[in-house]
């Protein structure tokens, strides 16, 4: 595995955001600048326990003293988020640079944002830098109460942007519905969508979204890997834009093949959720098992880690 870019950070502040969800505002040991950064970006972290997992950021995107990421403690947790529910203001940590998977269309007349529990932080970011932008958009924030909703009082009173800022805490799966094909409604082909929540969630808004605004106009971005059947998996080639061909075996990933065979790959989550290790496809059909790559981008671009060839061989290039 390629190392990442390795930042060291001091937690300057904790706050509370709801039952289960605590901010950290991260500033560099070495008193250099955080930001800016892109809007809609995450961060890969290390916490206290060395394990290291990714954060979206949600502080306005034009700040450069500090980042703040979100963190919702898993009942499930491995180590990640438990961990960084311990840490406290004066503790170290050590951050990767910030990259995108999320990010504001340049050219749309109108942009919504629904967010879904925790999925609320990279779509915070996004709202901040829309209103900066003097941008037409909405904020659509569900979740299932109040009490499990996180920046709630940030958003009812302290953004700038409140007033575009529409709430569904508790609110019925029918209401819910409606208020968002509602939303939907308002939208143009050249508007675009962006979500961030659970998968199924996610699959709602897109299934309500792509009829009006086109498939490519609806952005996700994914907290957990998706479940594929692997069952039917088949040896295919694998060649690098410099040459060099790799033969993956049926129960292996291009990205082991080429790590077994000291190719360098910037990695951090190896479940197709992060996009570290996402590549060119040059040629060649990819399957894609990834949450991360846009389906605008699929024909284009290939998550290393997770995902496999439709055809006997790719023409990757590395990034």
């Amino acid at each position: 595995m390629t190392a990442m870019t390795e930042t060291r950070v001091r937690v300057v502040e904790v706050v509370r955001e709801s039952d289960v969800v605590r901010s950290l505002r991260l500033i560099r040991e070495d008193g250099g600048p955080l930001g800016p950064y892109r809007a809609g970006a995450h961060i890969d972290v290390v916490g206290p326990t060395g394990v290291l997992r990714q954060y979206s950021l949600c502080n306005p995107p034009e700040e450069a003293d500090s980042l703040t990421i979100a963190v919702k403690r898993e009942a499930s947790s491995r180590g990640g988020s438990a961990a960084l529910h311990e840490v406290a203001v004066g503790s170290s940590l050590t951050i990767g640079a910030p990259r995108n998977l999320l990010s504001v269309a340049d050219d749309a007349d109108r942009h919504l944002l629904v967010a879904g529990g925790i999925g609320i932080t990279p779509l915070l970011s996004m709202a901040y830098e829309l209103h900066r932008r003097g941008a037409d958009f909405a904020l659509h924030y569900v979740a299932r109460s109040r009490a499990e909703a996180a920046f709630v009082e940030l958003l009812e009173h302290r953004v700038p942007f409140a007033a575009r800022v529409h709430l569904h805490l508790g609110t019925p799966r029918a209401e819910r519905a409606g208020a968002l094909s509602a939303a939907v409604a308002e939208l143009s082909a050249s508007s675009h969508v962006y979500t961030c929540g659970p998968q199924g969630f996610m699959d709602a808004v897109r299934a309500a979204a792509a009829p009006v605004v086109g498939a490519g106009h609806v952005h996700v971005e994914a907290f957990v890997a998706a479940a594929v059947d692997s069952s039917a998996d088949r040896s295919f080639t694998v060649e690098l834009d410099t040459g060099e061909e790799f033969e993956i075996p049926a129960d292996r990933t291009i990205l082991s093949v080429l790590e077994e065979n000291d190719v360098e790959v910037f990695t951090s989550c190896t479940e197709g959720v992060c996009g570290s290790c996402v590549s060119g496809l040059l040629a060649g059909e990819a399957d894609h098992r990834d949450s991360c790559i846009p389906a605008s981008e699929r024909g284009e671009r290939i998550a290393l880690c997770v995902s496999r060839a439709r055809s006997d061989r790719l023409v990757i290039e590395l990034s």
